[in-house]
């Protein structure tokens, strides 16, 4: 018997309007005529009939029937029964066939092979991250480091015999190590519960649940309070975009398409073998809001990093003429995606303002980092955050290219300049590119072995100091030869082997160490992310030496001089502009005999010269090592340099004191000497001093103006995205 009395939940659930649907859908521990047990409820609108079957009434597909209640949801109370009895569904459709449905709000489920719910309550476990929670909401990361290591939880460490290790295991190594390692944030590869390991989780089958690989819900809470009381910040992929056509999962849920769309030109993605969420459908939105807010709610997640946003916003995406519809302008754009993707964001920032929202789109749709305004194609998407996929095709393919040809492709590492500005981006070495054939980050590299290590280190410098957040894939901090693989733990034995080779890997991870720490103690690198005044660039076009300049500034104007020598020739002697006149301090060099370099560059400070370059008055020369990265700083300013110009006026302004201390001297003596202050001749050789007329004559002001300093190198206008 249906016995719910929660008519606004359900109403809002049924109009698209839920943002906690997993409080009243699903299962939950209730008491009803003074009896303990648990209630269902599922939404199975086309279905003829839905019971509950398990290991508590022998999986009878009859036993448990649930009674209909408006909108597709039905609902049952089944009493006696104990957390972590497992579960399905049974919706009989009018066709006549039984399906086996596992919960898609279950909050937890049977580990693969096995694909059954679980029920598990999930109130009860302590949190101690209070005081990171406080930190977040008072510091947003606009302004603040974000520095994240990617982590694929199955496989940054197992067991001496190659098992995953649980959540709390890994926690034992994961927080110390990514503390001593100075990221600020981890992003973790889905846990959403998914059936095939091989999907590394992008085909999840439980919205709402903990992958139990690794443990249970409370062992998930613990790994994140873990870090958070680390202070490292917690973002999780997730992925809104698609859905397996596993049996037992969301596809066909009640025999028909039901949370997919019914047009298949529109629902399926043949490419992937998966079926797409029907984004105007109520009740499919408050599935997806509730979901995206639970993480956020109830596991204290940081962020969500939004899978495969390009494939939501294309009606033709991965698909030939034929084989998508166009909206009803004709166009190629999702419109329902478009108005989904503005309500979660819209949603998730009205409840909290101091979490992430991270698009990972891949083309140049506009606005996808910037408020919804008025909605609609006009109106930003409301992320916060997006990857900028243009910049990662580009670097990377600029180098594994040889040196001599990267003069040819020079604008692979100063286009995204252009463009840097027009979304609020994160700079991604991700999980994608050291896969499949792609080889890991060090073999992307050409040449001798010093040269592979020496490009990493010059290359995540680059990374580092150019604008925007940063990610990091795993494995590559230590440098990785093999690609990662999900079946296997990283090859952390490189770190321990005891000759020249372990030797090199654990001065790369020392160098990761410590450019890490660089960037934390330099807000110059991360103030001013997403606007122009925290860059500058000194030197964009030196394509034959392979070679960029640039400032990056904090908040206060004060600069980092950032100086990347991509060839394999030593550049002694490289002459640049400089803001101001002074002394320059190498701060970091990625030579440095400490990270497997040689020491070479400038080990003492460097006097700026009064010679025009790259359109200022101040120049350095330096000493920059074959593919190295160097950051300096102006750490002693001198004093303006007078021109010769200015030498007029000065002897104007002395002749004038001269007089003036003349003409004090003889008054002063008037009152003591009155006659011979008259026959006094003072008065009159200052009146004969030359020096006033000299200083008129000089034609010094007039070459100035004949040869004015050059301005400021101008900002680079904003350009339209790279696709």
């Amino acid at each position: 018997m249906a016995f719910t009395k929660d008519n606004e939940a359900l109403a809002q659930f049924s109009a698209g309007d839920s943002v906690r649907a997993q409080e009243f859908m699903g299962a939950h521990p209730a008491v009803r005529d003074g009896q303990e047990g648990w209630v269902f409820r599922v939404w199975a609108p086309h279905a003829k009939q839905v019971a509950v079957m398990g290991d508590f009434n022998g999986w009878s597909e009859d036993a448990n029937p649930m009674e209909p209640l408006d909108g597709g949801v039905w609902e049952v109370f089944i009493p006696g029964l104990q957390q972590y009895d497992t579960y399905k569904y049974a919706v009989h459709t009018p066709s006549g066939r039984v399906l086996a449905k596992a919960d898609p709000y279950a909050f937890h489920a049977e580990t693969r092979p096995g694909n059954a719910s679980k029920l598990y309550d999930l109130s009860g476990y302590q949190w101690g991250d209070q005081s990171w929670m406080d930190y977040r909401a008072k510091n947003p990361i606009y302004s603040r480091p974000l520095n994240i290591y990617e982590v694929h939880l199955g496989s940054w460490r197992r067991t001496g015999d190659d098992q995953m290790l649980s959540y709390r295991d890994i926690g034992k190594y994961l927080v110390p190590y990514v503390k001593e390692m100075g990221f600020t944030h981890v992003e973790l590869l889905p846990v959403t519960e998914h059936p095939l390991d091989a999907s590394w989780g992008y085909q999840c089958t439980g919205y709402f649940a903990a992958t139990s690989r690794f443990g249970t819900p409370h062992d998930f809470m613990w790994l994140v309070d873990q870090l958070h009381q680390a202070g490292i910040g917690v973002i999780l992929d997730w992925v809104p975009a698609h859905f397996p056509k596993d049996a037992f999962g969301l596809y066909e849920f009640d025999g028909e398409a039901c949370y997919e769309y019914a047009d298949p030109r529109k629902g399926e993605h043949a490419d992937w073998g998966t079926r797409v969420f029907d984004y105007g459908r109520y009740e499919v939105r408050s599935f997806l809001f509730s979901s995206a807010l639970f993480w956020l709610e109830q596991y204290h997640i940081d962020g969500l990093r939004v899978d495969a946003v390009a494939s939501m916003l294309y009606l033709d995406y991965g698909r030939q003429d034929g084989q998508w519809v166009p909206n009803m302008f004709g166009g190629h754009e999702n419109l329902e995606a478009v108005d989904f993707l503005q309500a979660l964001n819209t949603h998730i920032f009205n409840a909290h303002p101091d979490v992430m929202m991270i698009a990972e789109e891949s083309t140049a749709w506009p606005r996808v980092s910037h408020p919804v305004g008025e909605g609609g194609l006009e109106g930003g998407l409301g992320f916060n955050l997006k990857w900028n996929m243009g910049w990662m095709n580009d670097i990377l393919h600029y180098i594994k290219l040889d040196p001599y040809f990267r003069q040819y492709n020079h604008k692979d590492i100063t286009f995204s300049f252009f463009y840097a500005f027009s979304e609020n981006f994160v700079l991604p070495l991700s999980h994608d590119e050291v896969v499949h054939m792609k080889g890991s980050l060090i073999n992307k590299m050409p040449g001798t072995d010093e040269e592979k290590y020496a490009g990493v280190r010059a290359f995540y410098t680059y990374m580092l100091t150019h604008p925007g957040k940063k990610l990091l894939m795993m494995g590559s901090e230590f440098g990785q030869w093999n690609e990662w693989h999900y079946e296997h733990s990283l090859d952390w034995h490189l770190l321990d082997m005891d000759n020249e080779d372990g030797e090199r890997h654990r001065k790369l991870q020392a160098f990761f160490k410590a450019v890490n720490a660089f960037y934390l103690e330099h807000p110059e690198l991360w103030e001013l992310d997403f606007s122009w005044e925290g860059f500058e660039w000194i030197e964009a076009d030196d394509n034959q030496a392979n070679t960029i300049a640039f400032l990056r500034k904090d908040k206060k104007g004060n600069p980092l001089v950032v100086v990347c020598n991509f060839s394999p020739v030593d550049r002694t002697g490289y002459t640049i502009g400089v803001p101001a006149a002074g002394t320059y301090t190498c701060l970091f060099s990625t030579d440095d005999p400490a990270f497997g370099g040689l020491g070479r560059g400038d080990a003492g400070p460097v006097k700026s010269q009064y010679i025009e370059c790259h359109g200022r008055e101040q120049a350095i020369t330096l000493s920059l090592p074959p593919m190295s990265a160097a950051i300096y700083k102006c750490t002693r300013k001198f004093p303006p340099r007078r021109k010769k110009a200015e030498a007029a006026p000065k002897a104007e302004k002395a002749a004038k004191g001269t007089k003036s201390k003349k003409t004090a001297l003889a008054a002063k003596g008037s009152k003591k000497l009155p006659a011979k202050a008259e026959k006094a001749p003072l008065p009159k050789k200052a009146e004969k001093a030359p020096l006033p007329r000299k200083a008129e004559k000089a034609p010094l002001p007039r070459k100035a103006e004949k040869a004015p300093v050059p301005a400021k190198a101008e900002k680079p206008a904003k350009s339209p995205k790279k696709a």
